[in-house]
């Protein structure tokens, strides 16, 4: 399968990136992530963490009604979404990002766009997510990474 982000990486309609400060010192380093004052913030339902082995694919899913607040607090990931959202603009669109400690940042997914991440790197990498709503499996999709569904290929490609 050819990875369709070989022609474009298109941002998808809703889907937010913002940069995440870091304050180091001495000691080590404080690593901000989502505040109720930021003006992105939305409502709190949980906060979890997933741990991700280098190599290994998490996806896809989608949730229904939650919106996912994602950031990598250790290791990387390169994190693909996918909108088959019947009235979006950006309608089949992929969009690649990969985030951890050279790019800290927060990544914003709304409701109904497809995703997955895979780890990155020689190092497992924990990634953070402050939902919406407290997890609800009624309200999540999920397909397998390699079932050609979403027009995505997961292998390293050489571009």
């Amino acid at each position: 399968m050819k990875n369709s982000l070989t022609t474009a990486n298109k941002t998808i309609k809703g889907v937010e990136i913002h940069p995440l400060k870091q304050i180091p010192d001495e000691r080590g380093k404080i690593m901000h992530m989502l505040k109720s004052t930021d003006p992105f913030f939305e409502r709190f339902g949980e906060i979890y963490f997933s741990v991700v082995y280098p190599g290994v694919v998490k996806g896809w899913h989608l949730h229904e009604k939650m919106t996912l607040n994602y950031a990598v607090v250790s290791g990387s990931i390169k994190l693909v979404l996918y909108d088959n959202r019947q009235d979006s603009p950006t309608r089949s669109a992929l969009q690649e990002i990969f985030l951890g400690e050279s790019n800290y940042c927060l990544v914003k997914i709304p409701p109904l766009v497809w995703n997955g991440f895979k780890g990155i790197g020689t190092v497992s990498a924990i990634v953070a997510n402050c939902a919406t709503i407290p997890h609800d499996p009624a309200e999540m999709r999920r397909l397998d990474p390699r079932s050609g569904e979403i027009p995505y290929d997961w292998e390293l490609q050489h571009r």
